[in-house]
């Protein structure tokens, strides 16, 4: 799944003022990624605010997301949920035709045990026509996929190709990469975490800063999976007041902040998120010109 490996960006859904979709936003947004060294664009996922984006337009996110890039890049959907026959019946009915991979989120709220998030993988993979990347993400979901389900899951099922890890714990990292099947993608879901991961033998990242600082981000992640590590740290130590910004307040408000002072959306966001306060657009603006200068 080389396809999969490198900098993978979360695109946002940019939004006017009225809250509807600024695909003109968006287009600038995938150009900017495709200019700048992306490796593959990820869709709807939680940075792209899937959870108050419709299903109406959830298709036509697909669908222009898919004309604008033109096969340039591979592209990656966001489907899951913790009702696994929604799931699976979304999956069903989705046109996969411009798609290579699905990106599905460990069962949120419901608290599933270890066997529960097994089987309800399980199920998606019995159906899903793409490979799969699973994704844990413990701060949103609250339950923890334990590296023991994650590679049960990778021996079991020849579609679970990946995981995107943003459990933020290093320990579990180690675990995945010391005990994964030799092809299983360790992918990191910590834009913080993203290099270490690379040069411990992980295959890169699905990142929110990437996108819209893709050429440093993305150098240093093939540099981070190429194993060179002081030229890797040298851009890592650089990003790193910008990263922690975008984080401080809530993720899409962050990274909406970043983009709008870098003309290429605007920061709107839909309830219950609300736009980044005026403090940190000021902080952000300082990171971005002390980057520029770096």
């Amino acid at each position: 799944m080389t396809q999969f490996i490198g900098t993978g960006v979360a695109l946002i859904t940019p939004f006017k003022a009225d809250l509807s979709i600024d695909f003109d936003a968006l287009e600038r947004l995938i150009e900017h990624n495709i200019a700048n060294g992306t490796d593959y664009l990820v869709i709807s996922g939680t940075t792209g605010e899937s959870v108050t984006v419709t299903p109406e337009e959830k298709i036509k996110l697909i669908a222009f997301i898919a004309k604008v890039n033109k096969g340039r890049l591979p592209l990656v959907l966001g489907i899951g949920g913790n009702n696994t026959a929604n799931v699976i019946n979304e999956i069903k009915a989705t046109d996969f035709t411009e798609i290579d991979g699905i990106l599905s989120v460990s069962p949120y709220y419901s608290k599933p045990t270890q066997e529960g998030i097994y089987q309800h993988f399980k199920a998606i993979s019995e159906v899903s026509p793409k490979p799969i990347i699973l994704y844990n993400v413990p701060g949103r979901t609250a339950s923890n996929m334990s590296p023991e389900t994650t590679v049960r899951l990778a021996n079991d099922f020849t579609n679970i190709v990946a995981v995107k890890e943003a459990g933020n714990n290093v320990h579990q990292y180690l675990e995945l990469l010391r005990t994964k099947p030799k092809d299983f993608l360790i992918l990191s879901g910590d834009d913080d975490l993203a290099l270490g991961v690379a040069l411990a033998g992980g295959s890169g990242v699905i990142s929110v800063i990437g996108q819209a600082l893709p050429k440093a981000f993305s150098k240093m992640i093939r540099l981070g999976i190429e194993g060179k590590a002081k030229e890797a740290y040298d851009i890592h130590f650089k990003l790193m007041p910008i990263t922690a910004l975008i984080f401080s307040e809530n993720n899409p408000s962050g990274i909406k902040a970043v983009l709008e002072v870098l003309n290429i959306s605007e920061s709107h966001v839909r309830l219950p998120l609300v736009k980044a306060t005026d403090q940190l657009i000021i902080n952000v603006k300082k990171a971005l010109n002390d980057l520029e200068k770096s």
